[in-house]
């Protein structure tokens, strides 16, 4: 027979007279840590609605759908299958759309639906073929990311226009043909119709 180690005994006497160390959650408050990582808590001003954190998140508590007849993204977060890994806080491109929250962790419900959160994005609409293109927030996001460079595209240079209101009062809006037009350049149109109004008339011009 083997007689427990000297070591072993020490620890043994140790756990009997010291008290636990774990909290006594939830007959008293607990306190967590500094940096603990508790539910995301997203921030609706500084979040632009550009799907990255649904694209990296491990257990698709986040997920979106685009409604293109009301121009409307909803974004569902769904708490209940959150790892808590901090993969959105992380990769988020404005770095302040969503942060893990050290002080609320406390999320346990008896209906899971009260751990579905829903958020709404305006989106921006091709005038031609009715694509999704992205979220307006998005969009005028990157406007301020990348200053001047942003407005060597046309599309840029009609949400500029709609932004700071420079053509307030005039209709400038043309409305799109069957037929993409060199006009239609001038239009809310995505990255395809562009290609192909740019396509066409440089072989007509050739």
């Amino acid at each position: 027979m083997k007689y427990p180690k000297l070591r072993e005994l020490r620890e043994a006497v140790i756990s009997l007279v010291t008290p636990a160390y774990t909290s006594r959650f939830p007959a008293t408050e607990h306190i967590p840590f500094e940096g603990f990582r508790g539910k995301p808590v997203v921030d609706d001003e500084n979040c632009v609605g550009c799907e990255t954190c649904a694209n990296v998140c491990p257990p698709h508590a986040i997920t979106f759908s685009d409604d293109a007849e009301k121009k409307i993204r909803t974004i569902t977060r769904d708490y209940g299958r959150c790892i808590f890994c901090g993969m959105c806080q992380e990769h988020c491109i404005t770095g302040k759309g969503v942060k893990l929250s050290d002080k609320i962790y406390d999320i346990a419900v008896f209906d899971r639906q009260n751990n579905v959160e829903y958020q709404h994005k305006e989106l921006l609409i091709c005038q031609s073929c009715g694509a999704v293109i992205t979220t307006v927030e998005h969009l005028n996001y990157m406007h301020r990311k990348l200053g001047p460079k942003a407005f060597a595209s046309i599309l840029n240079l009609n949400m500029l226009n709609r932004k700071l209101k420079l053509a307030e009062g005039q209709d400038l809006a043309a409305e799109t043909g069957d037929t993409l037009q060199r006009r239609d350049m001038f239009s809310i149109i995505c990255p395809n119709c562009l290609r192909q109004i740019t396509v066409k008339y440089l072989i007509k011009g050739a």
